[in-house]
């Protein structure tokens, strides 16, 4: 049994005796009063059993959760808040308290709340500001130390696609390279798969992601991060780039849309690959490769070598040839970009 249901129980004899003195009170102690104390004692021993997790251990452990995200300086900035206020109303409580009663018992109590909150939420939100007029320089993500220096969330299908190792070679990714703990967890259950097909990519992750760091421009950094009560790894992903404020880099289509509905970058390779693959005009011409039939009759398809689908007309009875072509048209689709070409001879 867990301490919760121990709580509840506790709880519920606690509130079960207060209902019995209640009952005792308000029947006067008198033989009469026996309906009251039966009535408010199982009363309060089911509001206790209900309400104990509520009112004990589920606020301990919501404030003990925002303390361990709230980054080191937004809490250091929250405590001097939260003293200076309190100070200010300790310098207010004595005026307060000559006040006719109960204004004199009253409002010293609310001006320490009201302070201390006012306090917190003044330093907090303007607390760069507030440190600069001291003389000093507020801690910022880029002066913490390369440890905690711009960070990009790395997903288990960008490090099984590959493409991350040659990308990160370039320069263009700049800051760090993340792979959290539990993404690593999911690329060696994946290898571990009975399934051969998943098994290999599993495999083929590991490899990609040793390769990563040895062969990588920018540090790259396995990280012990986690978010309690949360036992997806697409939702933990998209619940440490809201804590830290960075991007997650993905392939994979739901992730992406998920992520960019909350507001969070996301950089997709694919993207990238469609971004920078070469521009074929009409009436340019290439050498492709008929690998199968198309959906339309007589219709051929072959592939670029960046995976660009060419649509062959008249291309079926050149199936397993290379033959040169004409592109006619060229679209650019969700899947990526399709090019439409006939054989040279055959071009209009």
């Amino acid at each position: 049994m867990s301490f919760e249901f121990y709580l509840r129980l506790i709880g519920m004899v606690v509130f079960s005796i207060a209902g019995w003195r209640l009952g005792l009170i308000l029947g006067g102690n008198e033989p009469s009063s026996f309906p009251y104390v039966v009535v408010l004692s199982l009363a309060g021993a089911a509001l206790g059993l209900l309400t104990t997790p509520w009112i004990t251990i589920r606020p301990y452990r919501s404030l003990w959760r925002k303390l361990r995200q709230m980054p080191a300086q937004q809490l250091f900035a929250a405590i001097i808040g939260l003293a200076l206020g309190l100070v200010v109303a300790a310098l207010l409580a004595l005026p307060l308290s000559l006040l006719p009663s109960p204004l004199g018992q009253v409002l010293p109590v609310i001006a320490a709340l009201a302070f201390g909150y006012l306090g917190v939420a003044i330093m907090v939100m303007r607390q760069a500001e507030l440190f600069s007029l001291l003389g000093g320089r507020w801690p910022t993500r880029a002066s913490l130390g390369p440890a905690d220096e711009r960070m990009i969330l790395l997903d288990t299908s960008v490090i099984i696609d590959g493409r991350i190792a040659d990308i990160s070679k370039t320069g263009f990714l700049t800051g760090t390279l993340v792979v959290p703990r539990f993404v690593l967890g999911e690329l060696q259950h994946i290898a571990d798969s009975p399934d051969a097909v998943r098994r290999a990519r599993g495999r083929r992750g590991l490899e990609m992601l040793n390769r990563l760091q040895k062969e990588s421009v920018v540090p790259v950094r396995i990280a012990d991060l986690d978010v309690e009560d949360v036992y997806e790894v697409d939702d933990k992903l998209i619940m440490l780039a809201k804590r830290h404020r960075c991007p997650i880099m993905t392939n994979d289509y739901n992730l992406n849309r998920v992520a960019e509905l909350q507001g969070i970058t996301v950089l997709n390779v694919n993207e990238l690959a469609n971004a920078v693959r070469s521009v074929f005009l009409p009436g340019e011409t290439m050498a492709v490769r008929i690998i199968q039939e198309g959906k339309e009759p007589g219709q051929g398809v072959g592939y670029l070598d960046d995976g660009t689908m060419v649509v062959v007309e008249n291309g079926k009875r050149y199936l397993n040839r290379t033959i040169e072509v004409v592109v006619t048209k060229a679209l650019q689709t969700s899947a990526g970009r399709m090019i439409f070409a006939s054989p040279t001879g055959e071009a209009p």
